[in-house]
């Protein structure tokens, strides 16, 4: 019967991901506005006015991020089209000091690459940013106006005040926490796009802006992301150049870039904020990223956040979360209020 519910949830996970990924993000964003619509509450501004402001806010910033990735990835994939036979020459060149038999392979290989065909699928892909973008904020508009009857439900369902206080601790518990890693995590992908900027820019090169945009977004995703933001980012300048030499600076220079930030900003700032297993991370996103793709990829280290910390509270389920940490402290970094609460119940 696992197993059956398991290959269920999976199946349901699959087909209703579209839906599923817009309600995700809803969440993320509703937990994110909501402290600063209680903020507002305590400076006597009115409930309905402080909502209706986040709701606009909400809704004008998530549709004008949606259209502006659109239209950055449609100029890349116009570029990366428009000189996509020139890098495949300049390949041809190099490997023109290579054996036959190497030569014959990478132009069997290049003969195999349907690159504008990738590129318009990918174009195609982004345009359901907006379509996405519509859907989230319908959900989060109405999560707030459900707002107000929230720690009532909770307080129904549990059946007492004490156990309710015990959910409604665990759910702050992971806003808090989630809200922290996507503060940080913005700042050090601003920095790292402003730097992969300067670089293009010193260089003289196209599509800045594009690229910087498109490594803030992919640095959301340890790891696989900044790899990915310098290959397409080595790739264009091939492309535009038509230079090895020129390329190899410039990889390099972006290369070193998202090194040190990764290996010396990156944990320095995060690693109080999440305290997850480098190796749960990584199952987290191979485990989404085949579900929900590159979404899922996004939303993996939120959704691991969250599951940690619901095990840390359910005795039977605590040895996950003791896995999922990062020294077997899942607890750490909670505050007194939480642990209270953990303990009565």
């Amino acid at each position: 019967m696992g197993v059956v519910a398991f290959a269920l949830i999976l199946f349901m996970l699959v087909q209703a991901r579209f839906i599923l990924i817009c309600l995700a993000i809803a969440v993320i964003v509703f937990a994110l506005t909501s402290d600063a619509i209680s903020a507002f509450a305590r400076l006597k501004v009115p409930n309905w006015l402080a909502t209706t402001l986040a709701l606009f806010a909400i809704a004008v910033g998530l549709l004008w991020a949606a259209t502006a990735v659109v239209a950055q990835i449609n100029e890349i994939v116009s570029t990366a089209i428009l000189y996509s036979d020139r890098a495949q020459e300049v390949l041809r060149r190099l490997a023109a000091d290579f054996s036959p038999g190497a030569q014959e392979t990478l132009a069997t290989f290049l003969s195999n690459i349907n690159l504008v065909g990738w590129m318009r699928s990918a174009a195609g892909q982004a345009s359901n940013l907006i379509s996405g973008a519509v859907l989230t904020v319908t959900f989060t508009a109405f999560m707030f106006a459900e707002r107000a009857w929230f720690p009532i439900k909770v307080e129904r369902l549990a059946g007492d005040e004490a156990r309710a206080r015990h959910v409604l601790a665990i759910i702050g518990s992971i806003t808090r926490r989630v809200n922290r890693y996507l503060l940080v995590k913005s700042v050090i992908s601003l920095v790292t796009a402003l730097l992969i900027w300067s670089v293009f820019r010193v260089a003289g090169l196209e599509l800045a802006g594009a690229i910087a945009m498109l490594t803030f977004i992919l640095n959301f995703i340890p790891t696989i992301g900044s790899i990915i933001a310098t290959v397409i980012a080595v790739i264009l300048v091939l492309a535009q150049t038509g230079d090895p030499t020129t390329t190899l600076l410039i990889g390099g220079a972006c290369t070193m870039v998202q090194f040190l930030i990764g290996n010396i900003l990156d944990p320095l700032l995060l690693g109080q904020t999440l305290r997850l297993s480098s190796f749960g991370i990584v199952l987290s996103l191979a485990f989404w990223g085949a579900i929900w793709g590159i979404a899922g990829m996004f939303l993996a280290v939120p959704i691991m956040v969250g599951a940690m910390i619901v095990c840390a509270h359910i005795p039977w389920l605590r040895p996950i979360a003791i896995m999922l940490s990062h020294e077997g402290l899942p607890d750490e970094g909670e505050n007194d209020d939480d642990q209270g609460f953990r303990d009565a119940a």
